[in-house]
């Protein structure tokens, strides 16, 4: 068995979910346009850049959870899926996740994007496996806080190792193990498996897979 981990931002989804996320409840006049979306911007602009402080961005993107009833947040998720997220899906993304999985590996998509968000995306392209941010819950009800490790940066080695661990598998155990990512910001797992994979990469991606000779695809629409 071999593994397949799929970042799904700007990887696998021809956009980035925790980004629409914000601005479609915006757009539905969830949140105030004018105190949100420039702010919203600003912090996708810091993820791109590299500079993102992932504990202040999850303050901000994790209190709309708070602030709504699950049954609220539900009904809204439904129409962002309809709306903002199967649009985004291109022929080529579900082919590449639908071949892997025809091959019986283990596979998870994995991304820094709330599970909350993103676990109804992995299950529109199959995948059994998430290991995503966790937003903290009680009595359920979401907090507004982090559980755990963010899945970000390096914490997404150590969140898939945990991952990994409570199945008593260890990555160096499997044959291949292969990750799909478009950004910069992955740079410390894509070293960790044994098959990188850039996929529609940002710039500083695109430089580092070129210098390494590292295979690089497209999932976009033609």
């Amino acid at each position: 068995m071999n593994l397949a981990l799929f970042d799904l931002d700007n990887t696998l989804l021809a956009c980035d979910s925790d980004y629409e996320w914000g601005q479609f409840l915006v757009d539905r006049g969830v949140l105030d346009r004018h105190a949100y979306e420039a702010q919203n911007a600003a912090y996708y602009e810091q993820y791109k850049a590299g500079t993102l402080d992932i504990h202040e961005f999850l303050g901000f993107a994790l209190r709309p959870l708070a602030e709504h009833t699950p049954e609220d947040l539900d009904r809204w998720h439904a129409d962002f899926m309809a709306t903002r997220i199967r649009p985004s899906i291109s022929a080529a993304a579900r082919s590449l996740v639908r071949r892997h999985l025809a091959a019986g590996d283990l596979c998870a998509v994995v991304t820094a994007t709330n599970s909350f968000v993103t676990g109804p995306i992995a299950r529109e392209f199959g995948v059994p496996h998430l290991v995503a941010t966790e937003p903290e819950r009680h009595a359920g009800r979401f907090t507004g806080g982090v559980a755990g490790i963010p899945c970000f940066r390096e914490g997404k080695i150590t969140r898939v190792e945990d991952w990994l661990a409570a199945q008593g598998r260890r990555l160096q155990d499997f044959p291949q193990s292969t990750f799909y990512s478009d950004s910069h910001n992955d740079l410390a797992l894509l070293e960790r498996v044994t098959r990188p994979v850039a996929v529609d990469p940002d710039p500083k991606l695109a430089a580092v897979a070129r210098a390494r000779g590292w295979p690089a695809v497209s999932l976009r629409f033609p």
